[in-house]
């Protein structure tokens, strides 16, 4: 008995549509009458974002989307009014604006007028013509917050934090990259350290802070002390904290990744206050730390040896600090040395003897390794990214 994929059950056939990307499950739903209602049941739709441009009313879209069970929405072009969106979604679970460059004040407050309870994800990254009294409308309506997305909406002050840290309890990650106005009293309110005005947004996990350039030190005070949850913390670019702020991460006990990329007053004394504290990080970055070498290679090993990725680029490390660190380091899975120029074939002969379960290295830049020291890196048994860049043979090699 010949058997048709027509005969299989609805169920079976939503099963197979729940594998497909986006644009060929739709394909599939114009096929028949019978693939349509299994195309839009709502298990095949699981966890997809809806990616729209918003330019003409069309009275079927949001009553699709919902048919579908899908919850998550990114706004790729906004000539409509955001309250369109906001009237049609009802159970919207993600709203991404990333880019939307039109989006005012105006036009937001108009569409956040009721609490929206569903609402967990928010994304106004890039929309430069928000300021705090968005931020205001944010705290009031979308309490249930968990992730806010406002990097490079450079208007935003310290009274949009406050605002923040008044209305959004419940905020686990957050991102301010380039929030240029923000200083230490902005990163005080997060905190908590005015629980007079706010109670603080003392659950953050996650909170990226890159190119925030009025911070110093006295942030990194207030964040050890009020959010002491946080699992990832990114302060690259952030030109104005030291190594003593670095004291005050060193008994994080939650941190698991630290980003100082290009935080130029960071030093070997900086990575010693972190090595010489109770931390457990899995992620470190400290490349194009100009200050960083040798030194703080022989602290990671003696504190920091838990280190699954370790970044190091353009640092002023060489062979003996590699033979310093790698020793103690053998669970360390990605290592970037990129334009560490001072590493030669002795160095990758280190890292290939001791760090047998990398996975990834980065030597872009690095104009002293040959062929002989390439060979011994790539016979690592795990490795599966090796990026060489500027790296080439001589012609005796060739």
């Amino acid at each position: 008995m010949e058997t048709h994929i027509s005969c299989l059950f609805p169920e079976l056939l939503a099963m197979i549509f729940g594998y497909l990307d986006v644009r060929d499950k739709g394909r599939a739903a114009q096929v028949c009458t019978a693939w349509r209602d299994a195309a839009y049941h709502k298990s095949v739709w699981r966890g997809v974002e809806a990616k729209l441009h918003l330019r003409r009313a069309n009275p079927s879209l949001f009553p699709s989307l919902q048919a579908r069970g899908i919850r998550r929405v990114q706004i790729l072009s906004l000539r409509r009014s955001l309250s369109y969106v906001i009237q049609g979604m009802a159970n919207i679970e993600s709203l991404n604006l990333s880019g939307c460059y039109n989006l005012t004040d105006n036009g937001l407050g108009h569409a956040f007028v009721q609490e929206i309870g569903s609402l967990r994800a928010l994304n106004l990254s890039l929309c430069k013509q928000i300021t705090d009294s968005s931020l205001g409308r944010i705290a009031q309506y979308l309490k249930g917050l968990e992730v806010l997305e406002l990097g490079g909406c450079s208007n935003i002050t310290n009274t949009g934090l406050l605002l923040i840290a008044w209305g959004l309890q419940r905020l686990k990650s957050l991102n301010l990259r380039s929030c240029r106005h923000l200083s230490d009293v902005g990163i005080g309110h997060l905190a908590g350290m005015t629980r007079s005005a706010a109670e603080g947004c003392l659950g953050l996990e996650q909170l990226t802070l890159q190119d925030c350039q009025k911070l110093t030190d006295l942030s990194l005070k207030h964040i050890s002390r009020g959010l002491t949850g946080l699992r990832l913390l990114n302060l690259s670019f952030c030109g104005g904290i030291s190594d003593a702020g670095l004291l005050h991460l060193s008994h994080m006990g939650s941190l698991r990744s630290l980003n100082l990329r290009s935080c130029d007053n960071i030093s070997d004394t900086g990575i010693m206050h972190l090595a010489m504290g109770s931390l457990r990080l899995s992620g470190l970055d400290v490349s194009f730390c100009d200050k960083v070498g040798d030194q703080s290679l022989a602290y990671i090993a003696q504190g920091l040896d838990g280190l699954k990725s370790l970044s190091l680029c353009s640092c002023h490390i060489s062979d003996d600090g590699i033979n310093r660190m790698v020793r103690q380091m053998h669970g360390l899975r990605t290592l970037n040395i990129g334009q560490c120029v001072r590493i030669t074939d002795k160095g990758l002969e280190l890292i290939a003897e001791h760090l047998s379960q990398l996975t990834g290295i980065d030597l872009y830049g690095c104009t002293r390794i040959t062929k002989r020291g390439l060979e011994r890196i790539t016979q690592l048994p795990c490795l599966k990214v090796l990026n060489l860049g500027l790296w080439q043979m001589t012609e005796s090699e060739k």
